[in-house]
């Protein structure tokens, strides 16, 4: 019971620390409103979901031991984020300031996209890799349970620290909207911030 106490405080502290998901969610708010920033905060809880159940069966443990595997895993996720980015700088430049009425194709095409960016994201696979195992007590037994027990929760707490990140940008958000000269380059810098994740991700060391 420690050890959970323990992983939940550690967990929480990196939730809430803003890394590459949380940028992401908070440049899809304010690329296309508060709607497609939650969806797209679900989309990457799913993605994280991936990843988890993939260490529990050992896939993302052949994929970090691969260097050919891990470096196409991070060149497809890094190419599809730097699409979304250029998508939306370029949208955010001739569209008008008013966001779009979100709409049901809409909000599922951000959620597909979360998942897609999440799970195709490398540094997810070895961060799990790398900080669960040091909570889990082997001499209770069911290793794979305890592992997929402490992934979910880990996925939860980074959920739940996006949609409070989301919350916010949407906020500021409205704001915005009463500048229109302003919203516009933030539309646009959030496009640039997601191309810049991708560039990121496909730099990523194997070893870093």
């Amino acid at each position: 019971m420690p050890h959970l106490f323990l992983f939940i405080a550690a967990a929480l502290l990196l939730a809430v620390t803003p890394g590459p998901g949380m940028f992401y969610v908070v440049g899809r708010t304010w690329a296309a409103g508060k709607a497609d920033g939650l969806a797209s905060s679900f989309g990457t809880m799913l993605g994280g979901f991936v990843h988890v159940t993939a260490c529990v069966i050992g896939v993302s443990a052949l994929v970090m031991a691969s260097a050919t595997a891990f470096s196409v895993l991070k060149f497809v996720g890094g190419i599809y984020l730097i699409y979304l980015g250029i998508q939306t700088f370029r949208a955010a430049s001739r569209e008008t300031l008013e966001m779009p009425t979100p709409s049901r194709q809409g909000l599922w095409r951000a959620l597909r996209q979360g998942v897609v960016v999440e799970a195709t994201n490398p540094k997810t696979a070895a961060f799990f890799l790398a900080f669960i195992p040091q909570f889990i007590v082997t001499a209770n037994g069911h290793v794979a349970m305890q592992f997929l027990v402490l992934g979910v929760i880990s996925v939860l707490l980074n959920t739940g620290a996006d949609l409070i990140a989301v919350m916010g940008a949407a906020r500021l958000h409205r704001k915005l909207a009463t500048r229109p000269g302003l919203f516009r380059r933030v539309r646009q810098g959030s496009g640039v911030l997601m191309a810049g994740l991708g560039v990121g991700l496909i730099a990523a060391r194997r070893n870093a």
